[in-house]
């Protein structure tokens, strides 16, 4: 969801008044999963690499992830949205962190969109999270390592409980994919617009959608 904070500089505010905009567009681009067939959409809130920014932006977005769960909880729950987080939770803050609880908790019986929110995530961060605690598992004799093969490490990642990705929207004009489900999204398909994140409309959101639908995935193969 890029592009917050040059689409707040463009109208002469701060950039945490950009990340507001782009929270509450979330809203919306959620609402439109049902009627655009996706089930499950995964959000990139946080970096591993965004604690580079200044103080002052960093601790605006704590707070603003804090009172965005805090105030969407319900709704989720109204809107059948089961929510799941990924990513290292030991550096945030504890208030943060129960939050999180707290929203997986209550939605875990939502049987309707399922949100995931990448917050303090980072594609080899978890790469390196989950070999750890593979070869942990190696270690105490729970895995065989001569079995170890493609399909035993995604069971160790933070998305074991869900599909790999179809398909990737990065906004704002950058062409790069910026350490997100690198393991997963090894066959998705990629689609580089250049809308900020607080334009990202519900339309374009469909019409991406859409688009993907006629693609022709062949995962390697030929076509008949």
């Amino acid at each position: 969801m890029d592009g917050n904070g040059r689409w707040a500089q463009a109208r002469g505010r701060p950039r945490l008044f950009g990340h507001h905009a782009g929270a509450r567009r979330v809203r919306e681009i959620v609402e439109a999963c049902p009627s655009n067939g996706v089930k499950y959409l995964t959000i990139f809130a946080f970096s591993t690499e965004n604690w580079k920014r200044t103080q002052i932006e960093v601790a605006g977005l704590m707070s603003l992830f804090r009172r965005y769960i805090l105030k969407e909880m319900q709704d989720f729950v109204k809107r059948n949205v089961r929510v799941r987080f990924i990513g290292d939770r030991v550096r945030l803050d504890e208030k943060l962190r129960g939050l999180m609880d707290e929203a997986e908790e209550l939605t875990a019986h939502c049987t309707g969109t399922n949100l995931t929110i990448a917050l303090n995530y980072g594609g080899r961060d978890e790469v390196a999270r989950a070999t750890h605690r593979l070869a942990q598992d190696v270690a105490a004799g729970k895995l065989d390592p001569n079995k170890v093969d493609e399909e035993t490490l995604p069971k160790y990642l933070d998305t074991h409980v869900l599909p790999d990705p179809d398909l990737v929207i990065r906004t704002s004009g950058e062409a790069r994919i910026s350490n997100f489900l690198l393991w997963q999204s090894a066959y998705a398909e990629y689609e580089f617009i250049d809308t900020l994140w607080p334009d990202f409309s519900a339309e374009e959101f469909h019409t991406l959608v859409s688009g993907y639908g006629g693609r022709d995935r062949r995962f390697g193969a030929v076509t008949a």
